[in-house]
């Protein structure tokens, strides 16, 4: 990992060009191996040397970006959060000298599910029936998000544009934590490719 420069010269990230100069030096004198007989001296001045380049005068730390700091941030999420949900972290982002630090933001994307589909605060469940299904009633049973069996008892005639709504089986609404969506049921009815003679008879005897 990178040294903090500043660190090992002593001064804070906001310290002018002289306070860098005058802790350069004063640090040279003391761990200098031919005036500090210490045996830590000579590591010391090695990392002193570093930020600063004593054959040309030139100060590293002029054009040096701090290090990163390490930080584990913990992101409580919150039932019924939508894509784009911000959550900002304030001044935890890039580091430049002697400029505050960004904000580190972070943007909620949502994965998808193999059987739900979100709508606002709603959760909409495409169930397949057939055309007799369709025209007498069915049962649609299913697993909830988390993890209930529902069984929902359609009892109308059901159309390819019919939707089956029920109340409160949503996803939770953030600002109301009490409250959710509704789940909205949709069909796909599979027609029979084929009928005989005698089933399109029976059909329009029963629906004439």
């Amino acid at each position: 990992m990178e040294a903090d420069y500043y660190k090992v010269l002593g001064v804070g990230r906001g310290a002018t060009d002289d306070e860098l100069k005058k802790a350069y030096r004063r640090l040279v004198m003391k761990y200098h191996p031919d005036k500090n007989p210490s045996p830590q001296a000579d590591t010391l001045f090695k990392q002193v040397s570093v930020a600063y380049d004593s054959d040309s005068g030139s100060n590293v730390l002029a054009s040096w970006k701090p290090m990163s700091v390490e930080e584990i941030l913990t992101i409580d999420i919150k039932p019924g959060w939508k894509k784009g949900t911000k959550i900002t972290f304030p001044e935890k982002g890039n580091e430049t000298r002697n400029v505050i630090p960004s904000d580190l933001v972070f943007i909620i994307e949502e994965r998808a599910h193999p059987k739900f589909k979100r709508d606002g605060n709603d959760l909409v469940y495409t169930h397949k029936i057939s055309l007799v299904d369709a025209l007498t009633g069915c049962a649609v049973q299913l697993t909830t998000l988390d993890g209930r069996s529902l069984t929902v008892p359609v009892k109308s005639v059901i159309s390819p544009t019919y939707e089956e709504v029920v109340q409160g089986e949503g996803m939770p609404i953030t600002r109301e934590p009490s409250k959710k969506g509704n789940l909205r049921i949709k069909f796909q009815i599979k027609f029979p490719t084929a009928l005989t003679a005698d089933q399109k008879a029976g059909v329009q005897q029963l629906l004439s």
